[in-house]
């Protein structure tokens, strides 16, 4: 498959875009018990992780690349925080918030590291 954008490339996207799919799967079943705001928040977070991280690669200003990186990583902290009242609220498991709760963090963590690594290009 041809790539056409740069984001395709990034380890950190493709992270993303696997996150966002589960958080899509939590919302669509959330959708069935009408919880529009929690199905509402989520796809939202689920869509502005990778999105921002593709929008990074737009530029080639280090500062508006790190913006859009600052943005996705906000993103994953409001998303690790609903994945608790979630859990708390009994409508996901604690295992479930627990994976997708480290796998937020280690996102974060690749975000901070790939925005780092940017001033040395």
């Amino acid at each position: 498959m041809s790539k056409y954008f740069r984001f395709e490339d990034l380890e950190i996207w493709k992270e993303a875009i696997r996150i966002s799919l589960i958080l899509f799967d939590i919302a669509d079943e959330l959708e069935e018990k009408r919880l529009w705001r929690f199905v509402d928040q989520l796809r939202g977070v689920g869509m502005s992780i990778p999105n921002n991280i593709a929008e990074s690669t737009s530029s080639w200003m280090i500062g508006e690349q790190r913006q859009s990186l600052r943005v996705a990583k906000r993103e994953c902290f409001e998303a690790a925080n609903i994945l608790v009242i979630l859990q708390l609220r009994t409508l996901i498991t604690r295992e479930l918030k627990e994976t997708l709760y480290k796998r937020l963090s280690t996102l974060c963590r690749r975000i901070q590291k790939y925005s780092d690594s940017l001033e040395k290009e």
